[in-house]
C-alpha cells in the first residue's frame, strides 16, 4: 500500500520526478497529442505548407480550426486538446505583435517557435498547473527563408524540413521522409501534404483537410477544400 501511495504521488505531482526520472503528467500530455488530429508542416522551395485533418460531424456548423494565421508571414498548426491549442495560438499572436511593436519588424519563425516551447516548458515546473496537452508546428517565411519548427508538451523544440504530429504522426512522418525532396514546388508540396495525411487515414476526403500556404509573394493563404479540388489536388 505504501508503494502505491508513493507512485500516486509521482503521478499527481507535475513537479515531482519519479525514481526512474519521469514526469508522468508530461507523458500523459504527450498521449493526449497522439489522440489529436494529424497535422503536418513541410518546407518547399519558396515557402511552407501547414495542414491538418478535421472531423466530419454533420451537426456542427463549424469544426474547431487546427491551422491558424499568426501574422502575414507565419502560421501555426496544433494537435491535441483543442482548447489548449486555441489558448496557445492566442498567446503566439500577442507575442508576434509585441515583437513588432518592440523591434519594428516581423517576428522570425525560430523566435516565435522558441516562445511556444518556453511557454509549454513553464507549465511543467510549477505546482497547481498542468502541461499544455498540445503539440505545435510553426511555419513561416522571413528574409526569403522558409522554416518549420515543432514543439511538444515538454517544451522540446526541433527544426524540420517536414514533420507530422498527432494521430498516426509517426507513420505520416515516415511517408514524408520517403517522399520529401529539396526544391519542391508549391503544387508538389501541397500534393505531398495531402498524400501524407491520407497515408494516415485512407478514407480521408479532401473536404476534411485544412491547409494553408505561407509563401514569398502572397504570404499566408488558406486554401479551402473546394479550391484544392479545383486545382486538381488531393484527387
Amino acid at each position: 500500500m505504501q508503494m502505491t501511495n508513493q507512485q500516486a504521488q509521482y503521478d499527481r505531482g507535475i513537479t515531482i520526478f519519479s525514481p526512474d526520472g519521469r514526469l508522468f503528467q508530461v507523458e500523459y500530455a504527450k498521449e493526449a497529442v497522439k489522440k489529436g488530429a494529424t497535422a503536418i508542416g513541410l518546407v518547399y522551395d519558396e515557402g511552407v505548407v501547414l495542414a491538418a485533418t478535421r472531423s466530419n460531424q454533420e451537426l456542427k456548423v463549424r469544426n474547431p480550426e487546427k491551422v491558424f494565421k499568426v501574422d502575414d508571414h507565419i502560421g501555426i498548426v496544433t494537435s491535441g486538446l483543442v482548447a489548449d491549442g486555441r489558448t496557445l495560438v492566442d498567446e503566439t499572436r500577442q507575442e508576434a505583435q509585441r515583437y513588432l511593436m518592440t523591434y519594428d519588424e516581423e517576428i522570425p519563425t525560430p523566435v516565435l517557435a522558441t516562445f511556444v516551447a518556453d511557454r509549454c516548458q513553464q507549465f511543467t515546473q510549477y505546482g497547481g498547473v498542468r502541461p499544455y496537452g498540445v503539440s505545435t508546428i510553426s511555419g513561416g517565411v522571413k528574409d526569403g527563408n522558409p522554416k518549420v519548427y515543432q514543439t511538444d508538451p515538454s517544451g522540446t523544440l526541433s527544426q524540420w524540413n517536414a514533420v507530422a504530429i498527432g494521430r498516426e504522426g509517426s507513420n505520416v512522418t515516415e511517408h514524408l521522409e520517403e517522399n520529401w525532396e529539396e526544391d519542391l514546388g508549391e503544387e508538389e508540396a501541397i500534393e505531398l501534404a495531402i498524400d501524407a495525411l491520407k497515408e494516415g487515414n485512407e478514407e480521408l476526403e479532401t473536404e476534411n483537410i485544412e491547409l494553408a500556404v505561407v509563401d514569398l509573394e502572397d504570404n499566408y493563404q488558406r486554401l479551402e477544400p473546394e479550391e484544392l479540388e479545383d486545382r486538381g489536388l488531393g484527387a
